[in-house]
């Protein structure tokens, strides 16, 4: 068992209050950024839900969406959005430089030897390998959200809707968001029933 492994996990009410160290957060999001080959939210998940206990798959979703609607790279969005949660602005920060550090100074040197040997075939072959398995990791990411996410079954309906809009009407990103968001927000809206439930 590693050093790392054999620390005691961090609950959600201690990782609420910001009481997770800044050079734990580094450290994390370190090896998530220098681990995270061909995709990295399901890494993402599998560390900061599955090992480390610091998100509520619940949670990991809702940062989730939030990190894909606003402009910017998904991991650089997570990472500070993560990073304040468990230690404030500057766990925000000290997340992004463990995210982008080790990606940063890989392809640097990916971009070096791709220069010289790119047009080579085990290259070409090495890259259609990796970008195969990374839609077969954010496959399985979904799938296993999926299960803990849709509370009903119209949200299969919101999915599929932003599919069509997206791939076959080719609408923009933030355009589908908003109008399928809008959607499912006015489907979601608390009911007069369970107003009326919450009262009495």
């Amino acid at each position: 068992m590693s050093e790392i492994d054999a620390k005691p996990q961090v609950t959600d009410d201690e990782a609420t209050s910001g009481s997770v160290s800044l050079g734990r957060v580094f450290l994390e999001f370190l090896i998530i950024g220098a681990s995270s080959f061909g995709g990295v939210v399901p890494y993402l998940r599998g560390r900061l839900v599955t090992k480390l206990q610091w998100l509520r798959d619940k949670e990991f979703v809702e940062l989730l969406s939030i990190s894909q609607s606003l402009p910017g790279l998904n991991a650089t969005n997570m990472a500070i959005l993560v990073g304040q949660k468990l230690s404030g602005a500057l766990g925000a920060i000290v997340a992004v430089l463990g995210m982008c550090l080790p990606g940063g100074v890989l392809m640097f040197i990916a971009g070096i030897v791709y220069r010289a040997h790119g047009d080579h075939i085990w290259a070409t072959a090495a890259l259609k390998g990796v970008a195969a398995a990374s839609v077969g990791l954010i496959l399985s990411t979904v799938v296993q959200l999926s299960r803990r996410s849709f509370a009903q079954r119209i949200d299969f309906v919101f999915v599929a809707l932003t599919v069509i809009a997206v791939d076959l009407l080719h609408q923009s990103v933030l355009r589908t968001l908003i109008v399928v968001g809008l959607m499912a927000i006015l489907w979601h809206r608390p009911r007069n029933e369970r107003k009326a439930e919450a009262a009495q």
